[in-house]
């Protein structure tokens, strides 16, 4: 190989990481919002079930500032799940929890809407005031 060749080779090199970087990042934080929300949807699935066993009202208390899904009932807290250190995603919620009554229906006057955000990416978890849950 001659040194002219080598460097066209590197510079090709250098044009194409410069184009799949970006792209490869964006992959990562809609892959890593996907499963934050994913893990969401069975933490909510989990709530509605224990409600609806338990016969007892079971409440999902988010905490945004630490990233962390909690579902309590009256025995306790029947489930931990802690997004940011799972995904490195940023959670922000309209209300500070949801709850759902014995029936599997959510208790309260209002939806509730979950944000979940990794760099650029966003995406939104929701749960109509009957118990409906979708992202």
């Amino acid at each position: 190989m001659t040194l002219l060749e080598l460097i066209v080779v590197m510079t090709i090199t250098g044009a194409l990481a410069t184009l799949a970087v970006p792209r490869l990042v964006r992959l990562r934080d809609t892959s890593a919002v996907r499963g934050a929300l994913s893990d969401l949807g069975s933490t909510f699935g989990l709530a509605r079930q224990a409600a609806v066993s338990r016969r007892a009202n079971v409440a999902v208390v988010f905490d945004t500032a630490g990233g962390t899904v909690l579902v309590r009932s009256v025995d306790g807290t029947l489930a931990r799940r802690n997004l940011r250190a799972a995904y490195g995603v940023a959670v922000g919620a309209n209300r500070d929890s949801a709850v759902y009554d014995p029936r599997g229906l959510g208790f309260g006057v209002s939806n509730v809407s979950v944000s979940v955000r990794r760099g650029s990416f966003v995406d939104t978890f929701t749960m109509s005031r009957l118990g409906r849950t979708a992202w």
